[in-house]
């Protein structure tokens, strides 16, 4: 690179000494926003990273403040970004009209015959003063009782599987004897 009065400089020699001087003063005495930035971006990852990397920059700085780190949301955009992390994005889910859908045994008739014989299961999303979370349950339709629940903290499988198999251990804990073939477990089309 040939600089603007067209003589050529050995590297690392500056054409302006007051360049020089304020890169120095850069690298020895960083300003306080480097400062704090530098202490925010560990942070910023550890909470991105707890939670299964699908946080954005509101949720990251709406859990800073519950930390007690007072930083506007724009920084924590800015530093998100210079991180190379971003959070999870929905997209639109179409619904496949050419996968099968499982039949409805129950019609839409939720009424048991005796216990054990129609069991109905469904999650959803619970907001609580320390922040949202899901949870799922398997309900009797004969007794109209909750016979196995599961509560967390993220949308995963092992969700739905915590709340069946506590149903089918309160079947065995009931003396309930198992019939093959005769237990409908139902649940709707929803989210998942």
């Amino acid at each position: 690179m040939i600089p603007v009065d067209g003589q050529a400089r050995p590297e690392g020699q500056w054409r302006c000494p007051g360049t020089y001087y304020a890169y120095r003063k850069r690298i020895q005495d960083p300003s306080a926003r480097t400062v704090r930035d530098a202490e925010l971006k560990p942070l910023i990852q550890q909470i991105f990273e707890v939670n299964y990397r699908v946080y954005g920059a509101r949720k990251v700085w709406r859990e800073l403040h519950r930390q007690g780190h007072i930083v506007a949301r724009c920084t924590v955009d800015l530093l998100m970004r210079e991180l190379g992390v971003t959070g999870a994005v929905r997209g639109k889910k179409i619904p496949d009209s050419s996968v099968e859908r499982a039949p409805d045994l129950l019609d839409r008739n939720f009424v048991a015959p005796a216990p054990n014989r129609c069991r109905v299961a469904d999650f959803t999303h619970i907001s609580t003063w320390s922040g949202g979370g899901y949870v799922a349950f398997v309900v009797d339709t004969f007794s109209r009782r909750i016979v196995g629940w599961s509560a967390v903290l993220s949308k995963e499988t092992r969700l739905v599987l915590d709340a069946l198999d506590m149903a089918l251990w309160q079947r065995d804990r009931d003396e309930h004897p198992h019939q093959a073939g005769k237990l409908i477990h139902h649940s709707d089309a929803g989210s998942q």
